[in-house]
């Protein structure tokens, strides 16, 4: 079975790319939760955010963004104190801003997912990957998106966070041409 050459045999990391990485999804729930692991991912392997993934679940309620939404300096500082997430101050800061901003744009656009989705006319980008070297860190439509985030008030929204972002949510499938996944 033909696969994108990610360069691992990490079961971890296959099993994310065979059954989640840029499958389509309009679960705000799960939308949310991806943005929240890929802010916390800003600067770490995806393999480090997927192995703590598990962890990250049970200290944020489970990605719930209205429990998030009304996180307290306590519950923050008591977060920076678990060994088994990311204990970056900024990011875990963060999190009460980005629960709060996505709310705010579920009441504007009705939910999260179609404001995202609107950016593509609710179609997914199916990308020409041959090698690594067609993959892009950002582009034009992840800068635009960043952009209007950051706007909103999110943090740790760049444009190559948001550009991996729109990959593992589906916006883009990046996998390659001949990945058996291409396709699913």
């Amino acid at each position: 079975m033909k696969r994108c050459d990610w360069k691992s045999n990490n079961p971890i990391l296959l099993e994310y790319h065979d059954k989640e990485w840029a499958k389509i999804t309009h679960d705000d729930n799960l939308i949310f939760e991806t943005l929240i692991l890929e802010t916390m991912q800003a600067g770490l392997s995806w393999l480090t955010i997927l192995l703590k993934r598990d962890n990250f679940r049970k200290a944020f309620d489970n990605f719930d963004y209205n429990k998030i939404a009304n996180y307290k300096k306590e519950k923050l500082e008591e977060l920076l104190l678990n060994d088994g997430i990311v204990k970056n101050k900024l990011k875990i800061y963060s999190l009460p801003i980005n629960a709060n901003c996505f709310i705010n744009v579920q009441k504007e656009f009705g939910s999260f997912d179609k404001y995202i989705w609107q950016f593509v006319d609710n179609k997914q980008i199916v990308n020409d990957v041959k090698t690594m070297n067609d993959l892009d860190a950002k582009n034009d439509l992840s800068i635009l998106i960043s952009k209007d985030l950051k706007k909103r008030g999110f943090k740790f929204t760049g444009p190559v966070t948001v550009y991996s972002f729109l990959q593992a949510i589906g916006i883009y499938n990046d996998h390659w041409n001949d990945c058996f996944a291409k396709f699913l």
